[in-house]
């Protein structure tokens, strides 16, 4: 049986520096869903650096998480 991957919507993470504590460095992640699955790499690299430009805290990581369904087609 051969297997079908559906795109789901896709998110989009921007991992804050927000502090130190004892040496450590800690981190915050903010998620913004709903990213079309058509959207390409360098859309949403502009798209989550204008998002991060209005972040109180710097911007340490930019991700991308794409999720998709699998479905058994006969």
């Amino acid at each position: 049986m051969a297997v079908l991957s559906l795109p789901s919507p896709s998110r989009l993470q921007l991992r804050l520096l927000v502090g130190e504590d004892e040496g450590k460095e800690i981190f915050r992640l903010r998620t913004f869903g709903n990213v079309k699955p058509a959207a390409s790499d360098e859309d949403c690299m502009d798209v989550a650096a204008a998002l991060g430009s209005l972040q109180i805290y710097d911007v340490n990581a930019i991700r991308r998480l794409d999720q998709a369904d699998l479905v058994e087609v006969e």
